[in-house]
């Protein structure tokens, strides 16, 4: 069956290039100049992809929100293009699954839709995938006992996480450990992709009897306590129907939505950064995305498990900012949501003044 696409940009430029590349990958590509058209297309047709431009972050945000709630493009692979001053932990939070920055050139384009089109297939034979952070040990090649992190897991294959870039088409073992399962896990696959961010897409080769049922068992018990999650779950107001949801994209009259009044306080900047595990003297070189006074986003390609506490300190012409906070969410491969701990006053004064010299660099922009 053929893999599908939408293309939602004005830059004719940067939807050329892309075209180009999805044409390249086999994957047929339909163009929406504007978000009210694009939304009304998605509500009445299924895509298996979709590309947003996000220069007009809240419009895009909530494009991106709606497609997740319309059964038909529910389960659609998102694609976000920015260019650095969007809240990137937002577009990722309303359900993006990848990131390309602008301009949009084949180099920085090719390899996340790459991965993409893997995911886009995966999703297409109808494996349920369960999503999972867990540590593994791989052998490839020449290389032994490599630790890797576990992103995803189906019965025909995986996802992971990779510290080292893996030869293409080469052959993995596995041992790992599922969470709340003592039996240890030993396969072997192929690697059928990988981007430049470290992930990396895993079809099984050899898998041991103990091994499959282990996994198997795993699979249908985790489906199994998400279903009685989503059951058990307060109900929420009926969605609204498809047509109603178009005609709220084509207005771009968005609501005060608490999310939405969670972006206006933030700051979008490009600040270098040291980050620290609290307690230990190694610091991680990252880069923050946004701040408010209440957290940031810190892009890494390793990112820390959620709830680890964190030291972070920024340095500017003017101060140095030294702060403690924990980690809220994980974008494996991008980058984590952290949420300060401010115990004085001058800590959160502190904050309040580097948000305010970013706010008077981009009036001076």
């Amino acid at each position: 069956m053929a893999l599908t696409s939408l293309v939602v940009c004005a830059d004719l430029k940067a939807v050329q290039v892309l075209s180009q590349i999805l044409r390249e990958l086999n994957i047929a590509a339909e163009h929406c100049g504007d978000l009210a058209s694009a939304a009304t297309r998605l509500a009445s047709h299924h895509f298996d992809a979709v590309v947003v431009d996000c220069q007009e972050q809240l419009p895009a945000i909530e494009l991106i929100a709606g497609v997740r709630k319309l059964p038909i493009n529910r389960s659609t692979l998102i694609i976000g293009l920015v260019d650095g001053r969007e809240q990137v932990r937002d577009i990722f939070g309303q359900g993006a699954n990848f990131i390309v920055y602008k301009p949009v050139s084949v180099e920085r384009a090719a390899s996340s839709l790459r991965a993409a089109r893997g995911l886009m297939a995966r999703e297409k034979r109808g494996k349920l995938r369960i999503a999972l952070h867990a540590p593994a040990s791989i052998t490839y090649a020449n290389a032994e006992n490599v630790a890797a992190t576990l992103l995803d897991l189906s019965e025909d294959g995986l996802a992971i996480q990779s510290e080292r870039r893996l030869p293409p088409r080469c052959k993995v073992y596995f041992q790992f450990n599922l969470p709340g399962d003592k039996s240890s896990v030993r396969l072997s696959g192929d690697v059928v992709w990988q981007d430049s961010s470290g992930r990396v897409g895993i079809r099984f080769v050899d898998v041991p009897q103990t091994s499959r049922r282990t996994m198997n068992e795993w699979i249908k018990s985790s489906l199994a306590r998400l279903a009685t999650a989503e059951k058990n779950a307060p109900r929420k107001e009926p969605q609204a129907p498809a047509e109603a949801v178009a005609t709220r994209f084509a207005g771009l009259g968005l609501s005060a939505a608490s999310s939405n009044r969670r972006v206006q306080g933030r700051r979008a900047c490009h600040l270098s950064a040291d980050v620290f595990r609290v307690g230990e003297g190694v610091p991680n070189r990252c880069t923050l995305s946004d701040v408010s006074t209440g957290g940031c986003y810190v892009e890494t390609p390793s990112p820390f498990p959620s709830r680890t506490g964190l030291d972070i300190v920024v340095r500017t012409h003017d101060m140095k900012l030294r702060v403690r906070g924990t980690v809220q969410v994980v974008h494996p491969g991008f980058g984590m949501g952290v949420q300060f701990s401010l115990n004085t006053a001058d800590e959160r004064e502190q904050v309040k003044q580097l948000i305010a010299a970013q706010a008077a660099e981009d009036s001076l922009a």
